[in-house]
């Protein structure tokens, strides 16, 4: 049935900004990698897929985005259903906290 039912975003090439702690964790790590995503649970699959271990550092076991991690598109903070589009900016903080 054409038209029937909704179309499945395309996954597209988004730039993500890290901090450089984490990237010095990973040999060979950009500092600002580009990877194919449609939500930013995606964007770090993809990420561990090139540096095994990534999603441990930014995710926890429930799975969301560690508490003292960041995820921002365009300036907003983002859950890991957090939808992706071309162009997009993606940036990966880690939290300052103290007493």
């Amino acid at each position: 049935m054409e038209g029937s039912a909704a179309a499945e975003p395309i996954a597209c090439a988004v730039t993500v900004s890290l901090p450089a702690a984490l990237a010095a964790l990973f040999p060979g790590c950009e500092r600002a990698p580009s990877v194919p995503a449609r939500t930013v649970g995606e964007m770090i699959d993809a990420l561990d897929a090139r540096w095994p271990g990534m999603r441990d550092r930014l995710c926890d076991a429930a799975p969301r985005i560690r508490r003292h991690i960041n995820v921002f598109v365009d300036g907003r903070r983002a859950t890991l259903t957090t939808p992706l589009a071309p162009g997009v900016e993606v940036w990966v903080m880690t939290a300052i906290s103290g007493g």
